[in-house]
């Protein structure tokens, strides 16, 4: 499945539809070509001795109120400030209000979160896109705010990149919200967590009249990989999390969406690409969880997570050709299964487990991750985009459909990288339809939804006993 183009386009598309167009467009072609550009080669990632989450180099991400947090409301606006949006460290004529926040992490701890609310470029506004980051790092310090406040850092060149998408909805008049998903430590691929920071940065840009945002304004959630996770989680927990948050959604457009990780980790074991994706999610689940993992590592394991401990998705892509699960683990635990504090961790992380969302959503997903170098035949997984699992991610818009809620699907031939491309236009244009008195119909193609993998929960399994023992 793809885009169908429509030769008339050009004639009966309004000016500003066509800038917002190409903006999405520009940014998708950077995203694609530049993301594997920037991968370093495997000898070129420096080792980092930094063992523990790097303390925040700015004043502003440290909460100093005598009220303890856990008091304070999820939402609360902490302190504010306003600073011009940076590209690159060059300021460029837009206003930001940065917001830090009360918000909850994985372990349900009361935390101080930051988001960036770029300013409508005329007055206020009534319309609000949730942007959420693909920025993906183990360091707080390439959370895209740093970026947008002028830092310049190679874990932080990703939101640059992502300027383009502000400014395909900065042009049809929105605000944009911008937060750094990950929390406060970056705790990698938590979801729920992404979810939360997600709905109270939401919160708090809502209550904050300084960023232009017009009272009763209605709100779009849009994300792209470690976006979708922030999106998708948002769009999940809403309901339960943050109702009067999920009564303002018009809908939320998603692409390259993590399901069901533990699918994930066997289907990038060995790849070109992504394969040190799994000692980063390692990282990220004994942090966001509250982990020890030491004890199940392989000397080599120890060696590689100590590494990445505060590494960005730019350090590993490409880094770790052929890194297998178990190389990082002792051999009597080289099936995840076997170690039952994973098997917590991943099913607490399943969407598929999860209450389906209240609002209409535009998922894509890519199904051709031999291009990156991902096998897509492994039994039980099947295709993918070099990361994400095709089939989990189908099964999880069949799972919506069957819940009454509106899906429009798409599956594209492309890899993960190469799918922005094909996604962002018409992810653009659909949220961007959403808002107003009378919306134009989301659609839905549901009944035509190939059926994907079962959505079922790890099973735990006992570690095989070592050799000689």
């Amino acid at each position: 499945m793809g885009i169908v183009t429509r030769s008339h386009a050009r004639r009966t598309t309004p000016r500003w539809r066509r800038w917002t167009v190409a903006a999405a467009t520009a940014v998708a072609t950077a995203a694609g070509t530049g993301a594997l550009a920037a991968v370093p080669a495997a000898d070129a990632v420096a080792p980092r001795s930094v063992a523990a989450v790097v303390a925040p180099s700015d004043p502003f991400y440290v909460y100093r109120g005598t009220t303890p947090l856990a008091s304070l409301a999820p939402g609360t606006v902490l302190a504010t400030r306003t600073k011009p949006y940076h590209l690159l460290g060059l300021p460029l004529p837009l206003k930001v209000v940065q917001i830090l926040f009360r918000t909850t992490d994985q372990q349900g701890r009361a935390v101080a979160g930051v988001t960036s609310v770029v300013k409508p470029l005329f007055g206020t506004s009534t319309r609000v896109v949730s942007y959420q980051s693909f920025y993906d790092s183990l360091n707080p310090e390439d959370g895209p705010s740093r970026a947008i406040a002028g830092d310049v850092r190679f874990g932080g060149l990703i939101a640059n990149v992502e300027t383009g998408f502000v400014l395909s909805f900065l042009l049809q008049g929105f605000a944009v919200n911008i937060a750094d998903t990950q929390g406060p430590t970056a705790d990698f691929a938590a979801g729920p967590e992404y979810g939360m920071v997600t709905l109270d940065s939401l919160r708090a840009a809502l209550a904050t009249p300084s960023t232009g945002i017009a009272p009763g304004a209605q709100v779009g959630l849009f994300g792209y990989s470690g976006g979708a996770i922030a999106t998708n989680w948002a769009a999940t927990l809403a309901p339960s999390y943050a109702p009067e948050v999920n009564s303002r959604l018009v809908g939320a457009a998603e692409g390259g969406v993590l399901v069901r990780p533990h699918q994930n980790l066997p289907y990038v074991d060995g790849s070109l690409v992504w394969a040190g994706v799994a000692p980063m999610a390692i990282v990220g689940a004994a942090r966001g969880f509250g982990i020890d993992f030491s004890r199940y590592l392989s000397p080599y394991g120890r060696q590689v997570v100590a590494k990445l401990e505060n590494a960005s998705i730019g350090e590993v892509l490409g880094a770790y050709p052929g890194l297998t699960f178990a190389s990082l683990v002792k051999p009597e635990y080289a099936d995840p299964a076997s170690i039952p504090e994973f098997v917590a961790a991943v099913n607490q992380l399943n969407l598929g487990t999860r209450p389906s969302p209240t609002i209409p959503m535009f998922i894509g997903q890519g199904a051709s991750g031999e291009i990156e170098g991902t096998r897509g035949d492994k039994p039980g997984i099947g295709p993918g985009d070099g990361v994400m699992v095709a089939g989990d991610v189908r099964s999880l818009a069949r799972k919506y459909c069957g819940d009454g809620v509106k899906v429009t699907y798409r599956e594209y031939q492309a890899s993960h990288v190469g799918t922005v491309a094909f996604w962002a236009p018409e992810a653009v244009l659909w949220l961007s339809s959403r808002f107003g008195a009378n919306p134009s119909d989301p659609g839905s193609n549901c009944a035509s939804i190939a059926p994907g993998n079962p959505l079922t929960p790890l099973a735990a399994k006992s570690a095989k006993r070592p050799v000689g023992r």
